[in-house]
């Protein structure tokens, strides 16, 4: 996985959740509250999403074979909608249970000052691994709203640990005011309600999670940004005239597919069409690194074959538009 992909903020996030965990699963065995045994269980699920989005940044390195010639980059991707569904069910299904159970059958808490003593501890450690996620990302999301960069970032382990961080930190609150209701009432069905709004917030986090890690693995084009860097690298003006047509693809975070018919001179030589096609590429690699797959293709453009379909819409130094993002 490249540093685009996030390691550090995945790796600071992986141990955050593992000493949590341990520390709210002791709490709960000795305050008896549902909140810590949920918050335990949705740490435990986050730590296990942080070691899938590692194996997936590893697995997505292997070289490319005859089977899958375009390499594996796009296996990020998959472990990402993994950890959608391991937040929605380990996590947000559990503690709906939980905080259901807890409300039909409420117990009195005991040993209060452990479930308050790890909150606050596991309050700071995610502060720290959020500050860490959110670091990470502006290195990547320059001018960007956080929504924009959440719907647009190619590489999911980011949004990913951003959300589950910002999640970690909502549901540490809700558990600290479930407990804290339950302690100054006396009352343990509040430490329930607290769980079922932590189930319901989880939920929700691995919903978003699932529909934008779904656009990347159906695949998605270039950015608009890229898209108009490699418009404007294909022409040259003598040999290259125009863009037909053009299709991009994102084979992975760090690695794009570029296809596009070019409208050629209609006195170049065959040897001079092959070179501006093989110059044509060379500006796209130094305008967009991550162009590593281009094929182009070289036609004679004229009005009367531009009338024949959608792919012919446009015209030389006109490309068609290409929508970005998901």
């Amino acid at each position: 996985m490249s540093a685009s992909g996030g390691t550090k903020a995945i790796v600071a996030a992986l141990l955050a959740n593992l000493s949590i965990a341990v520390a709210k699963f002791v709490a709960f065995l000795f305050s008896n509250s549902s909140s810590m045994l949920a918050e335990s269980v949705h740490s435990l699920a986050d730590s296990g999403n942080q070691a899938l989005l590692l194996l997936g940044g590893k697995r997505a390195q292997r070289e490319a074979t005859p089977q899958h010639p375009f390499g594996y980059g796009r296996e990020r991707y998959v472990y990402a909608f993994l950890v959608s569904i391991v937040l929605f069910s380990v996590g947000g299904m559990f503690a709906l249970y939980e905080g259901y159970e807890k409300i039909k059958h409420p117990h009195e808490l005991t040993h209060w000052y452990w479930p308050v003593g790890v909150l606050v501890f596991a309050i700071i450690a995610e502060a720290f691994s959020f500050r860490t996620a959110i670091k990470e990302s502006n290195v990547l999301r320059g001018r960007k709203s956080w929504k924009e960069f959440v719907r647009h970032a190619k590489a999911p382990e980011l949004p990913v640990v951003l959300l589950e961080d910002l999640g970690a930190l909502v549901g540490l609150v809700l558990a600290l005011g479930g407990v804290g209701l339950a302690l100054l009432t006396g009352n343990g069905v509040w430490d329930g309600v607290g769980t079922l709004c932590i189930g319901v917030l989880l939920i929700l986090i691995a919903l978003i999670l699932a529909v934008e890690t779904k656009s990347l693995l159906l695949g998605e084009s270039a950015g608009a940004e890229e898209v108009g860097k490699i418009e404007a690298a294909v022409v040259d003006g003598d040999t290259v005239t125009g863009i037909i047509h053009m299709r991009t693809l994102h084979l992975g975070p760090e690695e794009l597919l570029v296809a596009a018919k070019i409208a050629v001179s209609h006195d170049g030589t065959a040897t001079e069409i092959a070179a501006a096609i093989d110059a044509a590429e060379a500006r796209i690699r130094d305008a967009v690194p991550i162009a590593r797959v281009i094929y182009l293709e070289p036609d004679i453009y004229s009005e009367t074959e531009a009338a024949k379909g959608p792919d012919r819409e446009a015209t030389p130094g006109g490309p068609v538009p290409h929508g970005s993002g998901h």
